[in-house]
């Protein structure tokens, strides 16, 4: 019996957070036989996003799976896509996060686009992004982007000064930090 699944799909679910989405998601693909493969859960606001690679070594059909999802109750009233995963489920090495790279302070439109072109400079592979608004005390609020990338040896400094230029620009501060 070979070990390669029959049958991968995506998994996208976006609704109102509430305690217990990914108890009753991931214990419900456990159920009918789903090996997980990369998957993320991120609150956005007050909704939450949870995406997964579900693998099944019996044949599932993506109708069937995509039913299930929508009967749990806590998934009542969210945002439920199924769909075929075609793409190899091994990462490429540049799918390993070797640095993060932290930007912080007030809003400034564009940082994503402008960070990430000096990441593309790099040769600086995006493996995981995160941003968040941070309420400071006396009013206000600080931004915090997260980038987890995959950096060739030997150019960190290089992306760093370009980090730091660049974010410095903005009057945001820039942290790099090599992944061991």
């Amino acid at each position: 019996m070979s070990n390669q699944p029959s049958a991968s799909f995506l998994v996208s679910i976006i609704g109102k957070d509430q305690t217990g989405v990914v108890s009753a998601v991931t214990g419900y693909l456990f159920e009918i036989g789903a090996n997980l493969a990369d998957s993320s859960f991120a609150v956005l606001g007050k909704a939450f996003e949870f995406s997964c690679v579900a693998t099944f070594s019996a044949a599932t059909g993506q109708e069937e799976l995509q039913k299930g999802l929508e009967a749990l109750e806590l998934l009542a009233d969210a945002r439920i896509t199924v769909s075929q995963f075609d793409y190899e489920l091994e990462r490429a090495d540049t799918g390993e996060i070797t640095h993060i790279v932290e930007i912080t302070g007030g809003d400034r439109p564009g940082l994503v686009a402008r960070i990430s072109e000096v990441l593309v400079d790099y040769q600086a592979n995006i493996v995981r992004m995160s941003s968040r608004r941070v309420p400071l005390e006396g009013g206000g609020f600080d931004y915090r982007t997260r980038f987890a990338i995959n950096l060739s040896a030997g150019r960190q400094s290089a992306l760093e000064a370009a980090l730091y230029n660049t974010a410095g620009s903005l009057r945001l501060d820039c942290k790099v930090e090599a992944i061991s």
